[in-house]
């Protein structure tokens, strides 16, 4: 699913402390539905009720961070927050930088979104994606010209305004743009999966924690607790757990 993150300069020195009971959830909130800020300014979607639900289960206290997605991995490991749960696929890359816990999301497939009409050829074509993301690295490795944003809703413009033949992003993503669009947006091309499922980020020093949240996604995943927020969130999509 979504992101790959070079954390250049990281240090391996990471405040890796024993956790607190309250533990600072860090997320993007600018990726719906996965996480969003809601009208009341405060972090929604299906990782805040997933998060909530763990931090319950797992007996913690939780508060929630919003943070850049470029710098979401090196604030993690540098004790802004605690843990990460922001739509991140749990790759060999990341995981010589961060800890993941166990999935909590399958591999989302990802898509390429371009203008209706339009004639994409998406293996030499334009395609935006958001910076320091699986799919930016998918592109770069394509032979497609990759154009980089800082956030997903740069990307879409980049497509409504012509800087981007089609756009690279998880379909969970995309979905909503191309079934609100009134035929503006379609897909191109075959959807393909890139990187593994979504977990939780953990620095690799705290254990403890990955331990506790293990347990919690465990827990949810066998009452169905996971698969109802999957269904509540994206339509159409039956639980897998």
């Amino acid at each position: 699913m979504k992101k790959l993150i070079i954390a250049a300069a990281v240090s391996a020195l990471a405040a890796g402390a024993a956790f607190a009971d309250t533990v600072r959830l860090g997320t993007e909130g600018a990726y719906p539905p996965y996480n969003f800020v809601n009208d009341a300014g405060e972090i929604d979607g299906f990782e805040r009720e997933l998060g909530d639900a763990i931090c319950a289960s797992a007996g913690l206290e939780c508060t929630w961070v919003k943070n850049d997605w470029d710098s979401i991995i090196p604030n993690l490991v540098s004790g802004n927050y605690d843990a990460i749960i922001a739509g991140m696929s749990i790759t060999d890359e990341r995981d010589e930088v961060i800890d993941f816990t166990s999935e909590y999301f399958p591999a989302d497939p990802s898509g390429y979104m371009a203008m209706a009409g339009s004639s994409v050829d998406v293996s030499s074509a334009v395609i935006a994606a958001q910076v320091n993301t699986i799919q930016a690295a998918h592109v770069a490795s394509s032979g497609a010209t990759l154009v980089e944003f800082a956030t997903p809703d740069e990307t879409i413009a980049a497509v409504k305004n012509g800087e981007a033949d089609a756009v690279l992003a998880d379909r969970g993503y995309l979905d909503k743009f191309v079934a609100e669009s009134g035929g503006e947006l379609i897909f191109v091309g075959d959807g393909i999966i890139i990187g593994g499922g979504v977990g939780m980020g953990v620095r690799e020093s705290d254990s403890e924690l990955k331990g506790k949240l293990n347990d919690a996604i465990a827990a949810l995943k066998a009452d169905g607790t996971v698969n109802k927020l999957i269904e509540k969130w994206f339509e159409g999509m039956t639980g897998p757990y």
